[in-house]
């Protein structure tokens, strides 16, 4: 982008006004031209954060599918509702004596919905197990998942059910429903070396990838990965290449059947304590009003959050999401959609412009405009929990899902801005300081079959708010 560029994009910025249909500035407009966008497909809306009136509307108040920039929504309303101390707890109870280190009889978990129980945290939980005393389990862990309501089977976003981002919610999520693998390609034609990095046990991996010629790019889609059950534990069959050129990659595949998988890492970390378990995993009901035996507490919600927006996680999101309809009875998106709508108005956001279906934004179906996630934006700043929400967004040029972009640039370090990609969708949304020391607050969306290669679109805007 030249200078030049850059000194103009500022004052073609603030000469626009209120209308709702105002052009885009030109440096922004050739930008769209030449990723072949036409302007009726981008929506954008940039105001001061703290208020007063916005500097650009265009096609502001026209309803588009927001992808992952939802999840300021569901961000929000969290630490609104919820509050910045709120904690999940998975309590874990004994179903017969406990002798000598022996457990004769079953071990009962609640699952608490909890989004951020990774495999290290759940074998923290463990020691603890073993910290108590407990040794050898006899019988069963009985897992009981009925603080959500049942989810449809087997529900992919898309036809790539392997990929991690399709996990579904679960009330016991563990490592949010995949298994994480480090692949090694190695000469050309010759195999890709394959490593677990999560423990699971017994996990059988047919391994026949292969290392391809080529560039790296969209590698993951080039990988197909299949699970399947084989006595206790799993079959894992890898297909597909990795070029030579990618080097060493993490790849993380979801994990079709929650419960077998639950029962695999605590297998696999409950042995390298030294414990033994002698039973299955099975779900089912566990009385309430029993004492715990064990109960693990999740991270504050603000460090949740930041795990969840930093990297764009879509099953953290719906966990929250779900949360949020808390009422005593089993947790569903009707509920929680139900109080997001009650909580709304007195953000000045219109419930009627927001279409939801899991508050991820994994979703061909939810919509808003531009000029709502603004207002939802200014609202936030406003908030006393205005710290905790900018927090947990991605830093321009710095960390996150925002690291590699604008590194070299003054507008590293100087945002917070959240992004979404899907098909036909590329949208982006934040907060930016100017060259003259203000916060601007900003919403872009665009929904054209060219949008998801739009990267630049993102970056035109960025620098205009900036205004050098």
């Amino acid at each position: 982008m030249t200078k030049r560029f850059l000194r103009l994009a500022l004052p073609a910025l603030t000469s626009l006004s209120l209308n709702a249909h105002a052009a885009l500035p030109e440096p922004i407009a050739r930008v769209a031209r030449e990723a072949g966008l036409p302007q009726d497909s981008v929506s954008l809306w940039i105001a001061p954060a703290a208020g007063g009136e916005p500097t650009l509307q265009h096609n502001a108040s026209q309803s588009m599918n927001p992808a992952s920039v939802m999840k300021l929504l569901t961000t929000y309303a969290a630490l609104d509702q919820l509050g910045p101390a709120y904690t999940w707890k998975t309590n874990a109870t004994l179903r017969g004596p406990l002798v000598d280190g022996v457990l004769d009889g079953d071990l009962a978990i609640v699952g608490s919905g909890d989004p951020s129980l990774t495999w290290d945290r759940l074998g923290q939980w463990l020691r603890d197990w073993r910290s108590r005393g407990l040794r050898q389990i006899r019988g069963n862990i009985v897992i009981d998942p009925s603080l959500f309501a049942q989810a449809p089977a087997n529900a992919p976003f898309d036809e790539a059910q392997h990929r991690a981002y399709n996990a579904q919610p679960d009330a016991f999520l563990v490592n949010f429903g995949a298994l994480s693998l480090r692949l090694t390609p190695g000469s050309v034609n010759g195999p890709v070396e394959v490593q677990p990095l999560n423990p699971a046990s017994p996990l059988r991996i047919l391994n026949r990838l292969k290392t391809s010629n080529g560039t790296c790019a969209d590698w993951r889609n080039k990988l197909r990965g299949s699970f399947v059950p084989e006595n206790r534990g799993m079959v894992l069959t890898l297909e597909g290449s990795v070029s030579a050129s990618c080097g060493e990659r993490q790849l993380n595949l979801k994990v079709d059947d929650s419960l077998r998988w639950a029962s695999l890492v605590i297998r696999a970390q409950w042995q390298e304590m030294g414990g033994s378990w002698m039973g299955e995993a099975v779900r089912g009901s566990v009385p309430t009003g029993l004492t715990p035996f064990s109960i693990w507490e999740s991270q504050p919600l603000p460090e949740v959050l930041r795990d969840m927006n930093k990297w764009s996680n879509n099953v953290m999101a719906r966990q929250i999401f779900l949360t949020l309809g808390a009422d005593g009875g089993p947790l569903s998106t009707e509920k929680s959609i139900a109080r997001l709508q009650a909580w709304m108005p007195a953000q000045g956001l219109d419930a009627t412009q927001w279409f939801f279906e899991n508050g991820s934004g994994l979703s061909r179906n939810e919509r808003t405009t531009a000029a709502q996630l603004g207002t939802l934006l200014r609202s936030a700043w406003r908030s006393p929990r205005m710290p905790e929400y900018v927090m947990g967004l991605p830093v321009i040029g710095k960390d996150g899902t925002m690291r590699s972009r604008l590194i070299d640039t003054p507008l590293a370090g100087r945002g917070y801005v959240k992004t979404g990609t899907l098909d036909g969708v590329k949208s982006a949304a934040g907060y930016v300081l100017d060259a003259k020391g203000n916060w601007q607050a900003f919403a872009l969306i665009l929904n054209h079959p060219k949008a998801p290669g739009a990267e630049a679109m993102v970056e035109a805007v960025l620098r205009g708010i900036y205004g050098m």
